[in-house]
This record gives C-alpha cells, structure tokens and sequence, in this order.
C-alpha cells in the first residue's frame, strides 16, 4: 500500500504510525516537493523517530534537532541547514516524512 492508501489527518499525517515505511517516507517527501531523501534526510528522520519511539513520543524542536545532528555530524548545524533540508518548516515537515504524528506546538525555539 502506498501513501495514497493510508489513513492520514487533514494535514497528511500518518493516523497510524505503524503504516510508515522508507518507501512510503520518499512518497512522502515527493508530494511535498523533496524529490530526493539524502543521508542527512535520513539522519533527521531516523533520530526524530528514534526520539518518538524511544522516549514516550518526545517530538523535538528544531533547536534540539539542530543540536542532534551537530553530534551526529561533527559540524555545528543551525536552522538554516534544516530548512535546506526540510523548506516547508522541519520540525512539521520532517516529522510529517518520519510517519510521525502532527506537533501541536509553534515552530522552532
């Protein structure tokens, strides 16, 4: 099944985070105008839903985010590295691709 077939809220998100797979993640980010998932596509995605699986649906903020993959590069990440990545807000726009559910909270910091 693809992402055409799933169950989503009015925004698109995922109702059952179970549907979510890496094929249906580049569908995804193809509708949403990324024709392309790089390694630091998937860095982001992987740790966002490491953090929501892991620890008790934790939804990190882009300030967060930007520090994470700062360790996990070995670079000093900011937004604006993010938003290169993600253009249509990352902390919506990834998690959206990360089949995670939508945050209720306001963007960045």
């Amino acid at each position: 099944m693809g992402y055409a077939d799933i169950e989503k809220t009015a925004n698109g998100y995922l109702v059952d985070t179970a549907d979510w797979s890496e094929d249906m993640a580049r569908e995804i980010a193809a509708e949403d105008g990324i024709s392309e998932l790089t390694q630091r596509h998937w860095d982001l995605l992987n740790y966002l839903r490491e953090e929501f699986f892991e620890n008790n649906g934790s939804q990190p903020n882009e300030r967060h985010m930007c520090k994470a993959m700062s360790e996990r590069w070995g670079e000093t990440v900011g937004t604006k590295e993010l938003y290169d990545l993600y253009p249509k807000q990352p902390s919506k726009q990834a998690t959206k691709i990360a089949g995670l559910p939508e945050t209720k909270r306001k963007g960045g910091y």
